[in-house]
């Protein structure tokens, strides 16, 4: 029986205000993974965890997201939604992260209000380990889910950056 081969995607590197954001998309299209050059690493392990076997190759993201993104950083919140997801994981972690894409750009959530909204209300600890393993950052906009009390809490891309998109969103937060 031979193995399934290598799936491949394209690694496209975009500048914004807050890094170098790295884009991988599929053969169709479709954003799979967004995240910051200083966090390579750790991305290239979430897309093996996720889709196995895959190869990176450099390449451009299809225009539609690349110009989304860039309107996003402008100001304009909204076109982020557009943008086509695939999602890897597992169908607990795609419910949560499909629910973050639901969070209107300038709100935030809790996590505990994060899981009531996907009818599991017990399950606060596992969306918490669900939205720390999104691997399309920005677009399953993670950084809108903060503290119960408000305060923020980790974001793989580092609290300075999710401070930003949240202030960059209209959200006022601690500067402490």
């Amino acid at each position: 029986m031979s193995a399934k081969p290598a799936e491949r995607f394209l690694l496209d590197r975009v500048k914004t205000p807050i890094g170098v954001a790295l884009l991988v998309t599929d053969a169709e299209g479709r954003l799979c993974a967004l995240d910051w050059a200083d966090y390579e690493h750790r991305m290239a392990a979430l897309m093996r965890q996720q889709y196995g076997r895959s190869e990176l190759a450099e390449g451009k993201a299809p225009q539609e997201i690349r110009a989304a993104l860039k309107d996003y950083f402008a100001g304009h919140l909204g076109g982020l939604r557009a943008i086509r997801c695939r999602f890897g994981g597992t169908p607990f972690q795609r419910d949560v992260w499909s629910a973050l894409r639901k969070i209107a750009p300038g709100t935030t959530t809790s996590y505990g209000a994060l899981a009531a909204r996907i009818e599991r209300p017990k399950a606060v600890r596992a969306v918490g380990h669900a939205n720390g393993a999104n691997p399309i950052s920005v677009v399953v906009p993670c950084h809108r889910v903060i503290g119960a009390n408000g305060t923020l809490t980790g974001y793989g891309g580092g609290l300075e950056r999710k401070r930003w998109l949240l202030a960059h969103e209209g959200v006022a937060v601690d500067a402490s």
